[in-house]
């Protein structure tokens, strides 16, 4: 049987809302289960209650500044730490494991625009911190003192319980601390009161954590940095598109990309994004720019910045041209038993579900073949861009755009940012100038005559 250091008196419910722990109450019945030994079930669920949610209790201070909380809360854990380690053996060093956290902590930190060696150095502190805690508790077990556990913990209890509250908390510190809301030196000293963290460690933390510094803007942090991070989902052509995941991604977009970042002396970093998380994705600050097709939209607008336009067209109708006469309008289109193929999360969604009430719509999950399953007979017919709809009945002339020269809606095409006026300013500027030498014009004609990658 497993026992908690704490008296069974004392234990109480202790689950927290939003802790990332299993909610569990350690009830009377709990405790009498565990002390037969009739359900080990019940030992364990109780001793994760005791050791997260008495420790997150304790690490909380009435009347501290949230940063001093969350760092507080986030070296009360070191205990529980030490105890996993004490009973499997294990050092309190891990070097490894310590430049995976700082790494990620710098990469984080990094959408949040944060100097990386201003990262670095407060979560190189936090470890520190945190070792001298695991040290504090291994010196007590070592001298007879407080022995933690007379069982085991489990062998998961560090991966699948610990480690997922600590990833919380660095992100929630790392938030609090870059916010211009932060607490006084003395203050923030003062506060941090959990037992085994000494002067020296202290002192260094709260320097650490002060020094935080973030980027006036974001084009300062590009030019920085030496890269130009842009969000692209690889699978609309004639923007974005590649063969297959290991083929390198193509189009006017991704040529533009590349000359972006050319004229800002940078190099181009592609991150994969999808249309339902483009939005997501921005907010989290995983790219610097959205390029690719991206419709302008008031919704996009609320949360981010776009560009001037670079393209106009609209919404049209791509079927196979056996039946294609049948969807010369709208009307036509939404019919009972008529299936349109949409892509999830972007603009065709929006539009299907907006405009089509009585049509069936058939979800395809993956843009690059959803022209493919069209072919196939899986839909009748798909709502997408005019531009795409070329592009593709120009390479397969079993489709076609039984509206001619009818467009749906009315959409421009920009690249999609952070809310940040600055590289806003130098986009617009570098945009317009492509624009007025024709650049834009000659990307488009080159790249609506282009082959289908992978096809002869």
């Amino acid at each position: 049987m497993v026992r908690s250091w704490l008296p069974m008196e004392s234990i109480a419910p202790m689950s927290r809302p939003g802790s990332g722990y299993p909610r569990a109450t350690a009830g009377p019945a709990m405790i009498e289960g565990c002390r037969a030994g009739r359900r080990w079930s019940n030992c364990k669920t109780l001793l994760i209650v005791v050791l997260i949610g008495l420790t997150g209790n304790i690490a909380r201070g009435e009347g501290n500044h949230p940063l001093a909380s969350l760092l507080n809360e986030r070296l009360s854990l070191m205990r529980d730490v030490a105890a996993y380690k004490w009973q499997h053996g294990l050092s309190i060093e891990d070097s490894e494991r310590e430049a995976v956290v700082v790494a990620r902590a710098v990469a984080e930190g990094r959408n949040l625009g944060l100097e990386p060696d201003t990262t670095r150095r407060m979560f190189e502190a936090q470890i520190d911190a945190a070792k001298v805690v695991q040290h504090y508790w291994f010196e007590r077990w070592l001298a007879g003192e407080d022995l933690p556990l007379v069982g085991q913990l489990e062998d998961d209890f560090l991966e699948e319980q610990l480690r997922p509250r600590l990833l919380h908390l660095g992100k929630a510190i790392l938030n609090a601390a870059s916010s211009e809301d932060r607490p006084h030196k003395t203050e923030l000293i003062h506060s941090l009161t959990i037992e085994g963290l000494d002067e020296s460690a202290r002192a260094a933390l709260v320097d650490a954590v002060l020094s935080l510094r973030r980027y006036p803007n974001r084009l300062s942090q590009i030019l920085d940095l030496g890269q130009l991070r842009i969000g692209t989902t690889g699978d609309y052509p004639p923007f974005t598109f590649r063969a297959n995941e290991q083929a390198p991604l193509l189009g006017l977009d991704i040529d533009m990309a590349k000359d972006l970042a050319a004229s800002l002396g940078v190099e181009p970093v592609f991150v994969a994004t999808s249309w339902p998380a483009l939005t997501a994705d921005l907010e989290a600050g995983r790219f610097d720019i959205a390029m690719g097709g991206v419709s302008r939209t008031l919704e996009r607008q609320r949360i981010g910045f776009l560009s001037l336009p670079y393209h106009d067209g609209g919404k049209t109708v791509v079927a196979p041209c056996a039946g294609a006469d049948r969807y010369s309008s709208l009307q036509a289109v939404d019919q009972p038993g008529v299936r349109v193929i949409v892509n999830p999360g972007g603009t065709n969604e929006q539009f299907v579900d907006r405009e089509l009430s009585r049509a069936q719509k058939i979800p395809h999950q993956d843009n690059r073949t959803i022209f493919a399953g069209l072919l196939r007979g899986d839909a009748d017919l798909m709502i997408t861009d005019r531009i795409e709809g070329q592009w593709q009945v120009a390479r397969h002339p079993e489709l076609c755009l039984p509206m001619g020269g009818n467009n749906l809606t009315y959409q421009e095409k920009a690249y999609l940012m952070p809310q940040d006026s600055v590289l806003k300013a130098y986009v617009d500027t570098w945009l317009s100038l492509r624009i007025a030498k024709g650049e834009v014009d000659a990307l488009f004609r080159r790249w609506l005559d282009a082959p289908i990658p992978g096809e002869p």
